[in-house]
């Protein structure tokens, strides 16, 4: 597998956690927290940290009910991620972030915010499911 830079997004309405990592080096780090207003300033945000880190892909934390099945805010992440895929034409992948701000909590070990840790989580647990390298 060629080497890809990654971007990691853990969305929220009000927050969005980001991350960096890459293929090479299969780490990934917390990045920043986009916190915006309106679409038009979140946009804006992802577009410049888009353009800064020239990502070759994107991965959003899809939040999964405790059993696996999809629920409302499933809904809307998904909806993020169609956007990007649209607004930006990166490739987008789906990861299950069930407990990823528990885990991230936990690795502050404080109450700071954790949105670019759990999207660190997130990313992380994509680049600990590639295949290893040949």
């Amino acid at each position: 597998m060629p080497e890809e830079t990654l971007l990691a997004f853990d969305y929220g309405t009000k927050k969005i956690g980001v991350a960096i990592g890459n293929t090479l080096t299969r780490v990934a780090r917390p990045l920043d927290i986009v916190m915006s207003t309106t679409r038009e300033q979140r946009f804006a945000a992802i577009a410049e940290l888009l353009e800064t880190w020239q990502p070759e892909r994107v991965i959003v934390g899809l939040p999964l009910a405790t059993g696996g099945e999809e629920q409302y805010s499933s809904l809307r992440c998904r909806r993020f991620a169609h956007q990007l895929h649209g607004r930006f034409g990166l490739l987008v992948e789906l990861v299950d972030e069930r407990g990823s701000s528990m885990e991230a909590q936990e690795l502050l070990g404080t109450n700071a915010p954790d949105d670019a840790v759990a999207a660190a989580v997130i990313l992380q647990r994509y680049l600990d499911a590639l295949a290893p390298s040949a």
